[in-house]
C-alpha cells in the first residue's frame, strides 16, 4: 500500500492557489506555510525497486471481515421476480408503461408492462419479501441483507461486470479479489490467496478478465479451480518425477531462480513467477486436500444439494469455497456460465431453472459458515452485474431486457447488517432511495476489511490508482451492522 506523493500534493495545491487567488498578497504567506510543512514532514523517497509479497498485512483499522466468497450470477437476475416485488406491475399487466424506458435491445422492445408470474411472501424477523423461486434463501434471510438499490448505469454486460468487479466500466483494471489480496496479503502459504471457480458450461462474459490482476503485479491474479477433475491442472508430477527426484529438481530450480532474481531486482513479473513456483510445490498437498469433498459428511453433502442433479455442480463449488476459506484463502469467487441469467426470452421457464441450480447451495453456504463460527468474519455475496426491466421484451417468447439503474443483490456476514436496504420506484426501474453505486459498495467492502478505498493505492505510470478511481465513493453506513 502506498500513499500519494508529497510533490503531487504540492503541485495540486499550487494550481489551486494560482487559479483562485490571482494577485492577492495572502497566498504568498500560504505558499510559505506549505513549504514549511513540507520541510518539516518530508516524504521519504522510494530508494531502489519495490518488493511485493503475499505476507499477511495488518490493515489500518480493525477489520470486521477477513475473507469473502462472491457468487457472481452473470447475466442479470431479475430483481422484480426475485427480491423486489412490485404489485403495481401485476395491476398493470400488459398495459402500456407510463414512463420512459432505457432499452438495450430496441429491436425487440415493448412498452407493455409484465407482471411477475411468481408470488412473494414475507420471511424472517424483518418480514423481507422473497419470491417463491428462492425458497432456500428465505430460510436464511435473517442472516442476510437484501440491497434493492444497486446502480451501475452502464447497460452492457461487459461494462457493468467491470464496474461491479473492477471499479469502473473500462476493461483492464484489477479485479476486486486482486485489490483485497494486494492490500491484505494471504493467510495461507500453501494455497492461493485469490481463487476463481468457473462453471463447467463455460466462462462468464469477459472471460479471464473477471479475475485479472490488471496492472497490479501478477502475484495478485486469481488462480482458477476448475469445476471438474482435475480441478487444478498439472498439480501432481508424473510418476517418473515423484519423490526424491522431484525434490532435488525443485531445490535446484529454486536456487537458480533465486540467483536469477537477485540479479534483476524490481522485476515484478519475475518475483511473482518465483513465488508462484514455490506456492505450486506446497499446493501439491494442500490443494488436493482442500478440494476433496469425500472428507465431508453425508449430511453436509445433502445440505449443499450434492445428492441432487439440479444442484450438485454448484453445491460442490460452494462447499469447496467454504473449505478454502477455512484454510486461509482470502477471496473466492464462483461464476455462473456466460449469460446464464440473461433472460431476454423464455423467462418463465429459464428463471426457475437458474434459481434451482444455485438457491439451495447458496443458502447452505451461509448456514454452514454460521454454524462453524466463520460467518462473522466472512462476507458472502450473491448477485450479478444488472437486473431486468419491468416491461416485455420479445412478445413471441417473453423475457426482460437489461436494467442497471436499479437492481438487487444480497450480502451476508463480515459486518453487514441484516434486513433490507434501499428501494426502487414503484415499477422497479430506477433506484430512488438510499442508492448504492458500485463504487459505494466497493468503498463499504474495503471499510469492513479495515481498508480505506482512497488510501489503498498503487502507482501505475506515475498515477496513484485506487479501486474507486476518483469516483465519489462513500462508505454506506446504512449497510453496516
Amino acid at each position: 500500500m502506498t500513499m500519494p506523493h508529497q510533490n503531487s500534493i504540492q503541485r495540486s495545491n499550487r494550481r489551486h492557489f494560482l487559479a483562485t487567488s490571482a494577485m492577492r498578497g495572502g497566498p504568498l504567506a500560504l505558499a510559505c506555510l506549505l513549504a514549511q510543512q513540507s520541510q518539516a514532514n518530508p516524504k521519504k523517497p522510494v530508494i531502489g525497486p519495490q518488493q511485493f509479497d503475499l505476507q499477511p498485512k495488518q490493515p489500518p483499522r480493525q477489520p470486521r471481515a477477513t475473507a469473502m466468497i462472491s457468487m457472481f450470477m452473470q447475466g442479470g437476475p431479475s430483481q422484480i421476480d426475485l427480491l423486489d416485488p412490485k404489485p403495481l406491475l401485476n395491476q398493470m399487466h400488459l398495459q402500456k408503461f407510463p414512463g420512459k424506458i432505457k432499452y438495450d435491445n430496441a429491436a425487440q422492445a415493448s412498452s407493455k408492462v409484465f407482471g411477475s408470474p411468481w408470488t412473494f411472501q414475507k420471511y424472517g424477523e424483518a418480514g423481507t419479501d422473497v419470491s417463491e423461486l428462492l425458497p432456500h434463501f428465505s430460510s436464511i434471510v435473517d442472516d442476510a441483507l437484501v440491497i434493492r438499490s444497486m446502480h451501475t448505469g452502464v447497460n452492457n454486460h461487459g461494462q457493468s461486470i467491470h464496474a461491479m468487479n473492477g471499479g469502473r466500466p473500462q476493461a483492464g483494471r484489477p479485479a476486486l479479489g486482486s485489490w483485497l489480496t494486494y492490500g491484505l496479503g494471504a493467510e495461507s502459504d500453501s494455497l492461493p490467496a485469490y481463487i476463481a471457480m468457473t462453471d463447467p458450461a463455460g466462462l462468464p462474459v469477459e472471460g479471464v478478465l473477471n479475475w485479472s490482476n490488471g496492472w497490479l503485479p501478477s502475484l495478485f491474479q486469481g488462480t482458477v479451480i476448475r469445476p471438474v477433475e482435475p480441478r487444478i491442472l498439472n498439480l501432481q508430477p508424473p510418476p517418473l518425477w515423484d519423490g526424491e527426484v522431484q525434490t532435488n529438481y525443485l531445490n535446484l530450480l529454486e536456487s537458480l531462480n533465486r540467483r536469477h532474481a537477485q540479479q534483476r531486482s524490481g522485476e515484478h513479473e519475475l518475483q511473482a513467477r518465483n513465488t508462484n513456483f514455490q506456492l505450486a510445490q506446497r499446493m501439491q498437498f494442500a490443494a488436493e486436500e482442500a478440494t476433496d469433498l469425500s472428507r465431508e459428511s453425508k449430511a453436509t453433502h445433502e445440505m449443499y444439494g450434492i445428492n441432487d442433479d439440479a444442484t450438485r455442480e454448484f453445491g460442490e463449488r460452494c462447499l469447496i469455497a467454504r473449505r478454502l476459506i477455512e484454510r486461509g484463502v482470502r477471496f473466492v469467487q464462483l461464476f455462473t456460465r456466460n449469460q446464464y441469467w440473461d433472460h431476454h426470452g423464455g423467462i418463465v421457464k429459464s428463471l426457475p431453472a437458474s434459481c434451482r441450480k444455485v438457491d439451495k447451495p447458496a443458502a447452505a453456504l451461509v448456514r454452514d459458515l454460521k454454524q462453524r463460527g466463520l460467518l462473522d468474519t466472512t462476507v458472502v455475496h450473491w448477485g450479478g452485474e444488472m437486473g431486468r426491466l419491468p416491461v416485455i421484451q420479445n412478445e413471441a417468447n417473453i423475457g426482460r431486457d437489461h436494467n442497471t439503474d436499479g437492481f438487487s443483490m444480497w450480502v451476508a456476514g463480515g459486518g453487514f447488517r441484516t434486513g433490507t436496504h434501499g428501494a426502487t420506484d414503484e415499477f422497479g426501474h430506477h433506484a430512488v432511495e438510499d442508492v448504492v453505486n458500485h463504487f459505494d459498495y466497493h468503498a463499504t467492502l474495503l471499510h469492513l476489511f479495515g481498508l480505506d478505498a482512497e488510501q489503498l493505492t498503487y502507482e501505475q505510470n506515475g498515477r496513484e490508482q485506487t479501486l474507486v478511481d476518483g469516483q465519489p465513493a462513500k462508505v454506506i453506513k446504512g449497510l453496516l451492522a
